[in-house]
């Protein structure tokens, strides 16, 4: 008996590229526009938020760095040890600013929205 008619699936999907699988999300409505923008413009805003916090710790690590360098004694020029010394002072101040900032233009949490 000969097979030769018969062809391996794995060949005929490669050899298929047109073939596309659509996901249906049951029970849920499609998105309008307004509301896609809405959620992506909420997105954003929560990227934002995490990138000014991870911005705020390494400004504070930074501080610490300066900090280091200030009480590093004769190992570093005067200058440089002066400069670390208003670094060290000033950055936490800073990152105290850019906190409230970020609290006093924080909107919702777009995690505890629902669409």
């Amino acid at each position: 008996m000969a097979v030769h008619h018969l062809t391996p699936v794995l060949n005929s999907l490669a050899a298929a590229p047109t073939l596309h699988a659509t996901v249906y999300h049951l029970g849920r409505r499609p998105e309008t526009g307004a509301q896609r923008v809405h959620r992506l413009q909420q997105e954003a805003r929560a990227l934002a938020r995490e990138q000014v916090a991870v911005f705020a710790a390494d400004v504070n690590a930074l501080a610490l760095r300066a900090e280091e360098i200030a009480k590093g004694g004769d190992a570093y020029p005067a200058g440089v040890r002066e400069l670390a010394a208003r670094l060290a002072a000033d950055l936490p101040q800073k990152v105290q600013g850019l906190t409230a900032i970020m609290g006093r233009t924080a909107g919702p949490d777009p995690r505890e929205a629902t669409p």
